[in-house]
């Protein structure tokens, strides 16, 4: 293919083992589109222990160590797009939008079409920040594509550093539900940890401690989490972000034993008890407003196919 973007090297553990490559690439790659993932084994661009891998359905063993080489992506003519947007406010400053799961939030390199922000270009025409440039416009934060709920879009310019000042200041409220695997006996805690790129699988984000390898680049997180329901196997808790590390819930759950249901990246590929995704939502966001000073906070409930396993759960 073309010129290379990024080289991203990873080791096959046990977790994954037995699994089809291509189902390991599109929970670890997670914005981009498999239809991307497939061109890169037919150009060569996936190698297994340093041969060529242009199977896809190639079984992963382990001790594997799988390259994949990202080539740079031609300067892409994004189209607005007529996809329904669930809006749950909207002024002439800001949109908070209800993401569904599945949506990817911003264009990537294979996937440029079906985003929010193909859908937001659509809704608001030009009136959208350009802070971020033309593949972000609006974009303040993100959500993971397997994880629903809300998001604030910045319309303004002046919306967009004021939001992401708040962001920097962790004032901004941001409660997730989140169904997790085993039983979490105390009540409530907090994880304390630093995140970066976990060295051995750079599909993955890891707990890295100082002195440890990619350590240097760890950031500190935070996250809160309060038990909601009790199922034996599973436990349905509040996660509330002090910070905002990319896949914070999901790493730092893992992290104490607990990785959330459906999470194929970060925990089981089995016994998902008919959980298609990563079982986590963005249910609350709260944040104060640009221009008026006041503050506005925002929920929404659970789509159908987490309050689908929550039922299956609890019967």
């Amino acid at each position: 293919m073309k010129k290379i973007l990024e080289n991203i090297q990873f080791d096959i553990t046990e977790d994954t083992k037995g699994t089809r490559l291509d189902l390991v690439l599109s929970a670890g790659l997670e914005n981009y589109s498999r239809s991307f993932l497939q061109k890169l084994f037919e150009a060569g661009n996936i190698r297994v222990n340093g041969e060529v891998c242009g199977e896809k359905k190639h079984k992963c063993r382990a001790g594997d160590i799988v390259d994949i080489a990202i080539p740079e992506p031609e300067a892409p003519e994004l189209e607005a797009e007529d996809i329904p947007l669930d809006i749950i406010y909207e002024d002439e400053e800001l949109i908070v939008v209800n993401k569904p799961a599945g949506m990817v939030v911003h264009p990537a390199p294979g996937n440029y079409t079906g985003t929010l922000v193909n859908a937001l270009m659509y809704h608001c025409g030009s009136n959208l920040s350009s802070i971020n440039g033309v593949i972000r416009p609006g974009i303040v934060h993100r959500i993971d594509k397997n994880t629903s709920g809300l998001l604030m879009v910045a319309k303004t310019d002046k919306a967009h550093g004021s939001l992401s000042q708040q962001l920097a200041g962790h004032t901004i409220s941001r409660r997730y539900k989140a169904i997790v695997y085993s039983n979490i006996r105390e009540d409530s805690g907090t994880v304390d940890e630093p995140i970066g790129r976990d060295p051995a699988n750079r599909l993955r984000n890891a707990v890295i401690h100082e002195g440890a390898p990619g350590s240097s680049a760890a950031k500190n997180a935070v996250t809160h989490y309060t038990v909601l329901e009790r199922f034996g196997n599973f436990t349905l808790i509040e996660a509330v972000l002090e910070t905002g590390r990319t896949h914070q819930i999901r790493v730092h759950m893992a992290y104490i034993k607990h990785p959330l249901l459906g999470d194929e990246l970060y925990g089981s590929v089995k016994n998902k008890v008919g959980a298609g995704r990563q079982m986590l939502h963005a249910g609350l966001l709260g944040f104060t407003h640009p221009s008026t000073g006041e503050y506005m906070e925002f929920s929404c409930a659970p789509p159908d196919d987490f309050m689908e396993v929550l039922e299956r759960l609890r019967k």
